[in-house]
């Protein structure tokens, strides 16, 4: 038998018989006309067959997904019938004993029961239904929701969200259950989703281009539903006005304003206002002027095309930190650093003014910083003068001390006949204007004739002068006649700088100075003072002239102080009673004391590389000092300035405190280097005692000599000898004070001492008189010439008696003592210890000691 085909008449009526088996479906015209013999029931019956099994397979496959489903309704189904029965029973008891009204009263009990059961049920099964309602009614809602965005409709979807967020509020329902969980999970997205289509229609709607610099602010755009007021209502339903707010103003600071307001471009760009954007482009005028109507048009457009809730954001947000800007990089700038331009601060001032107006016009507010600035004029003003003076003292500092050049020192003295006569001896040269030194009357009555002398370092003690040379230099200077004896030529007295141990005033103390340690190292005095006498000597008034080095830096200083003063003058003066910063007069003559003050705080760390640096400093100080004195002393009498400037300018506390400056700028290189000196002769340890004594004592030398050289062009004479005296007294000290700590001393050491001494006291040549006048320039008489060291270290001939001590028998040790000068150095007891250090106790060493103890003073 031939398989029926599906195309053949046999398969076609099987397949007939199939679907209408299956779907109840009845075959075509085509199929039902056709007729059935014995060859197409096979074909139908196996097709049948085929179509059961294949429906028994998919039952059996249902059954085995659903059995749990199936059984779970079973069960259900059989409670609800359970149900059903139950209540059909409860039913039929209350009928009858309805219709039993003698019931017991357990019975009515049971009832009673049972109907409050089938209440609750009946309750249950109403918060149920609207609970379900609920939940359906919220779906539908979420449904809305993402038509809504779908369309673009962001206000319409934000709207049903918060319908949607209320109506989940008011499902009868925990909020843990399941339903409720997936509802909120779908709403969360939803809002998500919203949110993004929000950010992309916000962006269309305000772009900024920072790369561009461009800002375009629509209303509305086309193929957009949204308007912008609409956009600031959906930034308040998510809370992001002040978040986007900030960010916007931001990208604008980016894009328009900092580099509008850039001062470091050479070519600063204008601002274009084209419909709805706002750009950069061009070159606009660098003046503060442009920059306010630039300005002015910015916020214009800022406040006519952006929604009043994001205008006042401006001033909350946007000037808040553009002002400052403003200031910092435009208004300060254009504060002038003195009297000049001061026409052109006012209109600057005018101009800003009119700039706050404006943006008051606008109805921006927070602009009290930019009104400050302006009705702080006289304040700014000050401010940036002083900010100009002090990185003016710092600048000229940091350039370094420059050239130096020699300045003179003059001053007027009243002297005595015979101090006259030292100070010849000493090498000073005079210059006479009327007449000379022998127009000294016989009478001893005073004569002013003006003479003019180089200044010398100190007088020399008559002891240490030869008759000869005293008499030679009296001759020159026409004083022989009339001082047959000069000899008894008194000495002078020598004044002395006192140790500065006071407080300075507030400026030095706000410097942190006045807490230095007290040094025995004083700055030398620079004027010297006439000698006391019992008698009324013979006196002229003479011109002392001493010239000393002095850096680049004391000019610049005194420059800026004088202009600070003219300043402050001026503003006195009644052409500038309708200036701005008339009101400044009173502070800008305070500026001088903040100048110099500055000066004092960094000039040290500037001063302290260069060789020399720290006398350099001491000069420098010192001639500041002394100008600024005469300054002040002219400045009260000048009669082209109002008294209230007179009385302004007050430098007294400044002088001092610069002098003080001064004597500790020498004090401490003095006390530096004699510290090096001591470590170079062995430090604490005993110079003699050390294996490389020589080596010692040679470097000591060699240090003195360089500072003798490296202070020569720097100090004026007095100073120099005074300094390189006190190097030289701290050496012979420390070599004496070892000598004295010595167990003893034998004959080959004492030997080696004196040698060490001899080293030290050939520093002598550097107080010859011959080497003063080689360097003035006058002529001088070499041969026998003394030298002066002693009159600057006082422990000089202590140290050459010393050598002499050491180098002497028990014979020349008593000559020493009671015919010669050794008692005028040494105590008796110093040379007892040294005796004992330097012989062997015998009869003879008693004798001689006991000799010496017993005339403590044999000079008288």
């Amino acid at each position: 038998m031939a398989v029926a085909t599906p195309d053949s008449p046999a398969g076609q009526i099987a397949q007939a018989l199939v679907d209408f088996s299956v779907e109840g479906a009845f075959p075509e015209e085509s199929v039902s006309s056709l007729t059935v013999d014995s060859d197409a029931l096979p074909a139908a019956i196996e097709a049948l067959a085929s179509a059961k099994a294949k429906l028994q397979a998919e039952i059996h496959t249902i059954n085995e997904e659903t059995a749990d489903d199936v059984r779970t309704w079973k069960a259900n189904a059989q409670l609800v019938q359970d149900d059903i029965i139950l209540s059909k029973a409860l039913a039929n008891d209350i009928l009858k004993q309805s219709e039993a009204p003698q019931a017991s009263g357990k019975a009515i009990e049971e009832a009673e029961t049972r109907a409050a059961f089938l209440a609750r049920e009946l309750d249950y099964n109403t918060q149920l239904r609207n609970a379900l309602k609920g939940i359906k009614a919220v779906n539908q809602i979420l449904d809305q929701v993402e038509q809504a965005r779908d369309e673009r409709r962001i206000l319409d979807a934000l709207h049903l969200l918060e319908r949607s967020r209320k109506a989940v509020d008011a499902v009868p329902v925990n909020k843990s259950c399941r339903a409720i969980k997936l509802l909120d999970i779908r709403t969360f997205e939803l809002k998500s989703d919203v949110y993004q289509v929000f950010d992309h229609v916000w962006n269309t709607l305000i772009h900024v281009d920072i790369e561009s610099h461009r800002v375009s602010i629509s209303g509305v755009k086309q193929d957009e539903p949204m308007s912008l007021s609409d956009a600031v209502v959906g930034l308040k339903a998510y809370n992001e006005v002040d978040q986007r707010a900030t960010q916007l103003w931001h990208d604008i600071d980016k894009a328009i304003f900092a580099p509008r307001l850039d001062t470091k471009q050479e070519r600063l760009p204008s601002i274009k206002i084209d419909g709805n954007t706002l750009e950069l482009e061009g070159t606009s005028d660098p003046s503060i002027e442009a920059v306010f109507q630039d300005l002015e048009k910015v916020f214009a457009f800022l406040v006519e095309k952006l929604p009043p809730e994001l205008v006042e954001t401006i001033s909350t947000v946007l000037l808040p930190g553009l002002i400052p800007t403003m200031t910092r990089t435009w208004l300060d700038l254009a504060v002038p650093s003195s009297l000049e331009g001061m026409d052109r601060f006012q209109t600057t001032i005018s101009t800003t003014k009119g700039f706050c107006t404006t943006l008051k016009g606008l109805g921006l507010s927070h602009l009290n910083e930019l009104q400050e600035w302006t009705e702080s004029a006289p304040r700014v003003w000050l401010s940036k003068r002083r900010e100009a003076a002090l990185d003016q003292i710092r600048t000229q500092l940091s350039r370094g001390l420059g050239a130096s050049k020699q300045v003179e020192r003059v001053e007027k003295q009243v002297v005595s006949k015979s101090e006259g006569q030292q100070l010849a001896a000493n090498g000073a040269k005079v210059t006479e204007d009327d007449g000379g030194w022998d127009a000294w009357e016989s009478d001893g009555e005073q004569q002013t004739g003006g003479q003019q002398i180089s200044k010398p370092a100190a007088t020399t003690s008559a002891t240490e002068l030869s008759a000869d040379a005293i008499d030679d230099a009296a001759d020159a200077w026409g004083w022989g006649e009339e001082d047959p004896e000069p000899d008894k030529v008194e000495e002078p007295q020598q004044k002395k700088q006192k140790q500065e141990g006071e407080e300075d005033d507030d400026s030095t103390e706000a410097w942190g100075w006045g807490d230095d340690a007290q040094n025995d190292d004083t700055a030398p005095e620079q004027t010297p003072t006439a000698p006391s006498a019992s008698s009324k000597p013979q006196t002229r008034e003479l011109t002392f002239k001493e010239t000393y080095s002095i850096s680049s830096l004391p000019q610049p200083v005194l420059d800026l102080i004088s202009a600070l003063a003219e300043d402050g003058a001026a503003l006195t003066q009644e052409n500038y009673a309708d200036s701005p910063v008339a009101a400044a007069a009173a502070g800008l003559f305070s500026l001088p004391t903040l100048a110099l003050a500055m000066f004092r705080a960094v000039a040290p760390h500037y001063y302290a590389p260069d060789v020399g640096g720290n006398m350099f400093l001491y000069n420098d100080a010192t001639y500041l000092s002394e100008r600024l004195a005469e300054f002040a002393e002219e400045w009260v009498k000048r009669d082209n300035i109002s008294t209230r400037a007179q009385t302004l300018l007050r430098l007294d506390n400044d002088i001092k405190s610069m002098q003080s400056f001064a004597n500790r700028a020498y004090s401490n290189e003095m006390s530096i280097q004699k510290t090096v000196l001591r470590d170079l002769l062995g430090g604490e340890q005993n110079l003699i005692q050390q294996d490389d004594t020589e080596s010692c004592v040679s470097a000591a030398v060699a240090r003195v000599r360089s500072l003798a050289i490296a202070w020569e062009s720097i100090l004026s004479r007095s100073a120099w000898q005074q300094a390189v005296g006190s190097l030289v007294d701290a050496v012979a000290n420390k070599i004496i004070g070892d000598v004295m700590d010595l167990p003893g001393i034998g004959q080959d050491e004492a030997y080696n001492i004196a040698n060490h001494i001899a080293s030290v006291t050939a520093l002598d040549d550097l107080f010859l008189p011959s080497r003063f006048a080689t360097a003035e320039g006058r002529n001088f008489e070499a041969e026998n010439e003394i030298p002066t060291t002693a009159q600057y270290a006082s422990s000089w001939l202590r140290l050459k008696y010393l050598s002499e001590v050491l180098q002497s028998n028990l014979k020349d040790v008593r000559y020493l003592w009671l015919e010669s000068e050794l008692s005028l150095y040494f105590s008796a007891d110093e040379v007892v210890d040294l005796v004992n250090l330097s012989f062997e106790d015998n009869p003879r060493t008693r004798e001689v000691l006991r000799e010496i103890r017993a005339r403590p003073n044999p000079l008288g």
